[in-house]
């Protein structure tokens, strides 16, 4: 693999990750929505999107998505890693997510399961937790 690249969405590129959220049955509706920043990885070709969301020293790690025919390579990490060294670089200190399927490749990654109750207040207003993912999605935070 050659190293990743990662480029900053312009708003009409936002219609090619909804798809493929969309297709990953993760959510999509809120992806205009002011306060969110969109990537796009590459190596050699399309690998996925990833994002964060908010202001300040808490932001949201969201819409992380690898293709699929690119899955199994350690891409997903990579991408992770990148965008936690962008939310470094933009003065974050703690990383939140929600996920209803992949709390376990988060765990190796470091991020701790998390009470949502405990969760800084500009996270828990987010529509992230309002209303786009379930109650029952797990909820992991990862300081930086």
């Amino acid at each position: 693999m050659t190293g990743l690249t990662i480029t900053a969405l312009e708003p009409a590129e936002l219609v090619g990750l909804a798809w493929f959220l969309d297709a990953a049955s993760l959510p999509s509706a809120d992806l205009a929505d002011p306060g969110r920043l969109f990537f796009r990885f590459e190596a050699d070709s399309l690998v996925g999107y990833g994002g964060l969301e908010g202001e300040g020293a808490d932001r949201l790690l969201r819409s992380i998505v690898v293709l699929a025919n690119r899955r199994g390579h350690g891409l997903g990490r990579a991408l992770v890693a990148t965008l936690e060294r962008q939310a470094r670089d933009l003065g974050v200190r703690h990383l939140h997510l929600l996920t209803t399927t992949a709390a376990p490749f988060f765990r190796t990654l470091d991020y701790a399961d998390a009470d949502r109750g405990t969760a800084p207040p500009a996270i828990a207003a987010s529509r992230e937790f309002i209303a786009l993912c379930p109650a029952s999605a797990a909820y992991l935070v990862k300081a930086l």
